[in-house]
């Protein structure tokens, strides 16, 4: 290769290098797009299964809040597997595997007949689901340019608010006539869509593969996709420590030997802020009827809730990049209880709406810019256990979000003290955000390999 080439190669191809992160962060927008709707498709059927037995049987607002559930502890589970996997074995085949599972499991959870298997499959899909959100914030981490981290990694996870405003308006325009079998349907979609664009334009990350010391994969994948060499051998390690330079074990090994406080830290975080998630999105329909809207009205506050989670979150991590992840988050919880709180007031209904929409800020928007966070914080090596501790661990508060609305609703709990509960869960979050302490992390030296030789004067 000519010096020219070389340097061409060691500087990069920035327009090459659009188009790829183009598609790396198209593809999984869309895909956390179908995985938002996934979960959150439940939440429009609730009130469906609560009035008609007909369709899996007998359901009150505990089995309602268990039958949600079952999917978001499928996520812990998966998420919690797939980051270990994908530290190993590479974030695409992860990401690939996961398009096929939840597809699949969407498919056949339209075709039950009873609440028990309906249950069953939601978990099985929730495997698939864990393992996409476990993985996604890894790969587009190592693929994002320098300063833009935070944004790219919200384009990105806006795919799950996205995901909830798509199930919010599909169930307004088609859920009487397709009705919840076919909802289901729909995010069965990725099979036959996603997968196999995916197959074609997803590449494995050049970090990941430096990681593993596959250095001639890692600098054909670099060309390939038009990113600075030097940049990938100045990736971002933890080394407060000499031990933890010289210790590059993958996984949850390599997690819980140098980050153990702030992986705590960060699960607790995580877990409340997808309690905040999936609570209002499972049960924010059924409250809003119960305080006198109709049942498209209802559905269109949770439309409003995660259209201001998407913009809230694209807005806050522009911020995040400049001025750090860990402000921004303790923030959004703060406006988030604010909001939850002032909606306990008699409003106008267009006052209410934007109050909803801040209220995504403050819980979707706040979970989107918290896989930000999660997914620059750690190194490469355990950068996907890091990322998948967040979504599996936290899935915990997801888990208890369905479960908590139900029986908040079950007892009979006055509207105005729900969200009062809500409120306080916000500021628990913001706290914990608070305490994480900071990172030092200077970069690592690349492997030299015999067509790289010290620059002179270096």
């Amino acid at each position: 290769m000519t010096s020219a080439g070389q340097a061409r190669s060691d500087e990069g191809d920035p327009d090459l290098r659009r188009r790829t992160i183009r598609w790396i962060v198209g593809l999984a927008l869309v895909g956390l797009i179908f995985d938002g709707y996934d979960l959150v498709v439940y939440g429009t059927l609730v009130p469906i299964f609560l009035r008609d037995a007909s369709h899996i049987g007998p359901v009150d607002p505990t089995l309602a809040g268990a039958l949600g559930s079952y999917a978001l502890v499928g996520v812990l589970v998966g998420a919690l597997m797939a980051g270990s996997v994908a530290d190993i074995v590479g974030r695409r085949k992860v990401m690939l595997t996961a398009y096929a599972w939840f597809s699949v499991g969407m498919i056949a959870t339209a075709f039950t007949a009873s609440a028990g298997a309906f249950g069953v499959l939601r978990f099985v899909t929730g495997l698939g689901v864990g393992a996409l959100v476990a993985t996604t914030g890894a790969l587009v981490a190592e693929f994002a340019p320098p300063g833009r981290k935070n944004l790219c990694n919200a384009i990105t996870y806006s795919g799950v608010p996205l995901g909830s405003l798509l199930a919010a308006l599909l169930a307004i325009l088609l859920l009487p006539v397709i009705g919840w079998r076919g909802m289901l349907l729909i995010g069965g979609l990725p099979l036959v869509t996603l997968l196999p664009l995916a197959l074609l334009k997803m590449p494995e990350s050049p970090a990941w593969l430096m990681s593993r010391g596959r250095v001639e994969e890692a600098e054909r994948t670099e060309r390939r996709c038009g990113i600075p060499l030097a940049e990938i051998t100045a990736r971002p390690t933890d080394s407060t420590t000499s031990d933890q330079e010289a210790d590059g074990r993958p996984g949850f090994g390599g997690l819980f030997r140098h980050y153990l406080t702030p992986t705590i830290l960060l699960g607790l975080m995580s877990a409340v802020g997808l309690l905040l998630v999936y609570a209002l999105n499972t049960w924010l329909p059924e409250l809003m009827g119960r305080a006198g809207f109709s049942t498209s009205g209802s559905l269109g506050f949770l439309l409003v809730l995660n259209g201001g989670a998407v913009l809230g979150a694209l807005f806050a991590s522009r911020l995040a990049d400049r001025f750090g992840p860990k402000r921004v988050v303790a923030g959004s919880f703060a406006v988030g209880a604010v909001a939850i709180v002032l909606m306990t007031i008699d409003l106008p209904l267009g006052a209410l709406m934007a109050l909803v929409a801040i209220v995504g800020l403050g819980t979707s928007g706040t979970q989107i810019l918290i896989y930000g966070f999660v997914a620059t914080y750690y190194r490469t090596s355990v950068r996907s256990a890091g990322v998948a501790w967040c979504a599996g661990f936290g899935r915990l508060g997801g888990v208890g979000g369905p479960l908590v609305g139900g029986l908040m609703v079950a007892s009979g709990l006055a509207l105005d003290s729900i969200f009062y509960v809500l409120a306080a869960l916000a500021v628990v979050g913001g706290l914990l955000t608070w305490v994480v302490p900071a990172t030092h992390r200077p970069s690592v030296r690349r492997p030299a390999t015999r067509d790289s030789a010290p620059a002179a004067g270096n």
